[in-house]
């Protein structure tokens, strides 16, 4: 138990680690764009204003550090809610990228892969946190 307990921080640690590249990798296209990266439109899957889409994905690099240091306190309660929302966020995200693959007219909004996969990125951490606090000593 305590050895698959081990791997938790650092998924969680690369995770948030992967959120932080996109996000910093979306700001530089917005502000000193480099010919390597996608362009920026290739990291917007919403029509939000960028300064609102910055401001909620630091809120969420902030609460995923804050929640990969903090794993000395374990929750039963917190495993199955985050199970739940975990699965579901997973399987809409999972689906938002089948129906971009399937449908060749789909909406943009359906065929954004980056977006998508750090979409499928962030369900992971809440899933690997829920396994977290579900495999805890009794």
């Amino acid at each position: 138990m305590a050895a698959t307990n081990r791997y938790h921080p650092l998924l969680l640690w690369l995770f948030t680690s992967l959120f932080a590249l996109r996000v910093i990798g979306q700001a530089v296209q917005r502000w000193s764009p480099q010919p390597w990266l996608p362009g920026f439109g290739a990291f917007q899957g919403s029509s939000l204003p960028y300064w609102f889409l910055l401001a909620t994905q630091l809120v969420i690099l902030t609460l995923m550090a804050y929640f990969a240091l903090r794993l000395e306190t374990r929750s039963e309660r917190a495993s199955r809610i985050l199970f739940w929302l975990g699965g579901i966020y997973m399987l809409g995200s999972l689906a938002r990228i089948g129906v971009g693959l399937a449908i060749a007219d789909a909406p943009p909004w359906f065929r954004a892969w980056i977006p998508s996969v750090f979409h499928v990125i962030l369900a992971a951490y809440v899933l690997t946190l829920a396994d977290y606090h579900h495999r805890r000593p009794r």
